[in-house]
C-alpha cells in the first residue's frame, strides 16, 4: 500500500518579485528611517517659532531638498525608469547620486517599482495602489495608508532583473545602487557638516542635522509618497487613462510637477507632467536647462497632436 504524504503545496513563484524577501533587519531599518525623520517632523512647527531655526538651516535644508527632490522627479523617474530623454555619461552620474541623497530606495530598486507600478497600475500586481481593498470610504482609508507607506513594510522586493536589467547592466548604475548606504550617510551627516562650518558651532551643526536631514528627508518622503495615494484617488482627470491617476495642484510645487500625475500615466515617457495652462512643473524646466546646455539629448516633449489625442472631451 503506498503512503502518501499530505504537504501543503508551495505557492508558485511569482516572476514579478526577487525570491528572496526583504529581510527582518531591512524592515526594522524601514520602520526607522520613516519614523524619526517624521518625528522630526511633527517636531518642527513648535521648534520652528524658538531659536532652533537660522537663516543658515533654512539655506542648508532647501539646497538639499532641491537636490534630492530633482534627484528623484528628474533623474530616478523622467530619466532611469521612463527614458524622458538621454543623458551624458556625467549628468546619469549626477543624478543617480542625488536620486540616492533622498533616501527613498536605491536607484535600480525603485526604478524596478515603479515600473511594476505602471505595468498594473491600480490593478492587481500593483505594489501600491490605493484602491488594492476595495471602493469604500472604510476600504479607501485603508488603501490610502496602504499606498502612501504601508506597502514598503511588505516583505516583497521587485525583481529587479525583470524590471530593471538594463540598469544593472550599466556599470556605472549598478556601482551607485551598491553605494546606498553610503549615500544614506552621506545624507545624513553632510549637511551637519556644513551646518556646523557655516556657523562654526556644535549648535549649528545639530541645528542643520535637525531641519536639513530629518525634516528635509521626511517631507520630500511624504510628498512623494503622496503621489502614490493622493494622486490617485483625488484631483482631476484631463487625459484618459486606464488606471486612477488624477492632478492635485496643490502639491505641484514641493513635487517639483510630478503631481500632474494623469498626463504622466497617459503619456508615460513624456518630459513634461504638467503641459496645459497654468500647470507649473519646475522638473521639466530643469530637464529644458540640461538639454541647453547639450548634456541631456532626445528629448520626449509632449506634441500638441499627442495632447490633443490623449485629451477627456
Amino acid at each position: 500500500m503506498t503512503v502518501v504524504e499530505d504537504r501543503a503545496t508551495p505557492p508558485p513563484p511569482r516572476p514579478d518579485l526577487e525570491p528572496e524577501p526583504k529581510s527582518n533587519f531591512e524592515r526594522v531599518l524601514l520602520v526607522i528611517f520613516v519614523a524619526v525623520p517624521f518625528a522630526a517632523l511633527l517636531a518642527a512647527i513648535p521648534m520652528a517659532w524658538g531659536r532652533f531655526l537660522g537663516w543658515s538651516d533654512v539655506a542648508i535644508t532647501a539646497v538639499f531638498y532641491m537636490i534630492s527632490g530633482l534627484g528623484v522627479t528628474v533623474g530616478y523617474h523622467r530619466y532611469f525608469t521612463h527614458g524622458s530623454f538621454k543623458a551624458n555619461r556625467p549628468l546619469k552620474i549626477v543624478l543617480a547620486i542625488a536620486g540616492s541623497l533622498s533616501l527613498e530606495m536605491g536607484v535600480i530598486d525603485w526604478v524596478a517599482t515603479h515600473r511594476r507600478h505602471h505595468k498594473y497600475s491600480d490593478k492587481e500586481g500593483d505594489p501600491h495602489s490605493p484602491w488594492r481593498f476595495g471602493n469604500d470610504w472604510k476600504a479607501l482609508t485603508k488603501g490610502l495608508f496602504f499606498a502612501h507607506m504601508g506597502w514598503m513594510f511588505s516583505s516583497e522586493r521587485t525583481n529587479r532583473e525583470r524590471f530593471a536589467k538594463d540598469l544593472i547592466n550599466d556599470k556605472d548604475v549598478h556601482r551607485i545602487h551598491k553605494a546606498f548606504p553610503w549615500l544614506v550617510a552621506t545624507s545624513l551627516i553632510l549637511p551637519a557638516v556644513i551646518g556646523g562650518l557655516v556657523t562654526w558651532s556644535i549648535a549649528g551643526a545639530l541645528t542643520a542635522f535637525f531641519w536639513a536631514s530629518l525634516v528635509r528627508i521626511a517631507l520630500l518622503h511624504h510628498v512623494t509618497w503622496s503621489i502614490n495615494s493622493v494622486c490617485h484617488v483625488f484631483g482631476e482627470e484631463d487625459f484618459e487613462v486606464r488606471d486612477k491617476s488624477r492632478n492635485v495642484w496643490w502639491l505641484a510645487i514641493p513635487s517639483f510637477g510630478e503631481s500632474w500625475h494623469n498626463l504622466h500615466h497617459s503619456e508615460p515617457t513624456s518630459a513634461r507632467h504638467g503641459a496645459l495652462k497654468g500647470q507649473i512643473d519646475p522638473s521639466a524646466r530643469v530637464i529644458r536647462w540640461f538639454e541647453q546646455a547639450g548634456w541631456a539629448t532626445d528629448v520626449r516633449w509632449p506634441t500638441t497632436e499627442r495632447l490633443a489625442a490623449k485629451r477627456r472631451v
